[in-house]
């Protein structure tokens, strides 16, 4: 019988890690690379996307190497991720507009001061359940989008994405400009200021106060759910290391993000032939 394998993915704050488990959860791999960090200015922190998703293209060959395994032996992949670390990319191109904004990063304090003063600030309050803080991902939203010459009026024709780390891997492994998926989870879309807790869903009234365009959010789906059109979210790849393309068995996906014990739940998916 042939050996598969579960592939989790730890996206953290200073490196990325590909850890490989047996079919019995034993480890029998683990890979990781650091990335840079970025400090342009007093209070920003930055880190380079693309690096981050180059370094996640090196290390699974090399946890799969470690194993003696072949990516057809992989019948899941679970991410786990720096929460509200910020990107913003081109539809179109996969290219980010800029580099990550990480969650560390303060540049938006003078706005989130004066949100926080304001009615507005017991809106967010009441509707995502978080104070207004520079940690979480909207004000560097708003930012980016207030500092970018022409950015603002790409993301409302729906040029320009924003996600946080896992759906940008996400939409990377599932085909990047070529049909990737633009999704996260409820507890990731929670850390945006952006979801209402009662609907999980965007709430225009947030999208209002941060000037967030509707037209640039990922779809927000449970984190144990049939992906729509047979694919995982998690685990469907055209990345250079992979030979097949990974189809759902009708079980569900899970991606999580966990700012400090980061672990990496995985769904189950069956593999079939890459035919592209």
């Amino acid at each position: 019988m042939v050996e598969r394998y579960v592939l989790a993915v730890d996206q953290g704050t200073s490196s990325t890690r590909c850890i490989l488990f047996d079919h019995g959860g034993r480890l029998v791999a683990v890979t990781q690379r650091e990335h840079k960090q970025h400090f342009p200015k007093p209070g920003w922190v930055e880190h380079d996307a693309v690096e981050i998703w180059h370094n996640l293209e090196r290390i699974v060959p090399e946890a799969l190497a470690q194993a003696g395994a072949t990516p057809d032996q992989i019948v899941a992949l679970g991410i786990a991720n720096q929460r509200e670390t910020t990107v913003l990319w081109d539809r179109h191109t996969g290219r980010p507009v800029s580099r990550a904004v990480v969650w560390q990063d303060t540049r938006t304090d003078a706005f989130v001061d004066e949100l926080s003063r304001s009615p507005d600030g017991q809106t967010v309050r009441q509707r995502c359940g978080l104070p207004p803080a520079t940690y979480f991902s909207a004000p560097k939203v708003r930012w980016l989008l207030d500092h970018t010459p022409g950015l603002r009026e790409r993301a409302e024709r729906g040029d320009v994405l924003f996600g946080t780390m896992e759906s940008w891997l996400i939409w990377n492994l599932t085909g990047g400009p070529d049909g990737g998926r633009h999704v996260t989870d409820v507890t990731n879309a929670s850390r945006t200021l952006l979801m209402d807790l009662t609907t999980l869903n965007w709430h225009d009234e947030l999208l209002t106060i941060f000037g967030v365009p509707r037209q640039m959010l990922p779809e927000i789906r449970p984190r144990h759910s049939a992906w729509p059109g047979g694919f995982c979210p998690a685990c469907a790849s055209r990345p250079r290391w992979a030979t097949s393309k990974p189809r759902c068995s009708g079980r569900p996906a899970s991606t999580r993000g966990t700012p400090s014990a980061r672990t990496a739940r995985a769904a189950s998916c069956s593999s079939t032939p890459a035919t592209s």
